[in-house]
């Protein structure tokens, strides 16, 4: 072994007494002590700073459209006419002419008259299809001093309530005239009137000046 490494092999092992670290003196314990509080103390804040994962949020809630609600609609009855006489349910708005086209559409040669094709249902109300005038009077109507006596009434236009202003004919009966018109599509006659009950000989001559189709 060369001179100068066993003189620093001796150096050292001269050395190792005194750099030696005593644990048993008191003021070392207490160092050690804080070293490793303060090693916990850092694990424990290295510990608290990683990130927390946090929950979503919920879905926001899916408002679902409401129904519409149901389409309103109008109940008329269609006689006079047409191919299919009767009451018939539209959606409101309508027009006459969907109401003639429900009925099944006029009938072979007629034509519909006056009768305002464009004009919104009313519910509730009778079209009477091919009427040349709902009532024909002696003098205009609404004139001062205007009879309704005088009056001539289109059977296959007026209404129950013009009905009853026939001689001998009250609620019931006139209600029955309108039946008739709307079974048989209409009058094609005055004399017609003969085979609806109630309506007798005598009831008829008075009636028939009164009317016309």
């Amino acid at each position: 072994m060369p001179p100068t490494f066993q003189a620093f092999r001796d150096a050292i092992t001269s050395a190792q007494p005194s750099t030696a670290i005593d644990l048993s003196k008191p003021g070392l314990r207490v160092l050690v002590a804080v070293g490793a509080l303060a090693v916990a103390v850092a694990v424990f804040f290295v510990w608290r700073s990683q990130p927390t994962p946090e929950p979503l949020p919920p879905p926001p809630a899916t408002t679902l459209p409401s129904p519409s609600p149901t389409a309103a609609k109008v109940t008329v009855q269609v006689a006079g006419k047409v191919r299919n006489p009767g009451v018939y349910l539209l959606p409101q708005g309508s027009r006459v002419t969907d109401a003639v086209t429900a009925a099944g559409g006029l009938k072979h040669g007629a034509s519909t008259g006056p009768l305002n094709l464009a004009r919104r249902l009313i519910d509730g109300e009778q079209i009477m299809v091919g009427a040349p005038s709902a009532v024909v009077a002696a003098v205009p109507p609404g004139y001062p001093g205007a009879d309704p006596a005088a009056a001539i009434l289109d059977l296959n236009a007026a209404t129950p309530d013009q009905l009853e202003e026939l001689p001998g004919v009250g609620e019931v009966l006139a209600a029955r005239i309108a039946e008739f018109r709307t079974a048989h599509g209409g009058f094609t006659s005055v004399d017609q009137l003969r085979e609806v009950s109630g309506i007798g000989p005598r009831k008829y001559e008075e009636i028939k000046p009164k009317v016309r189709v």
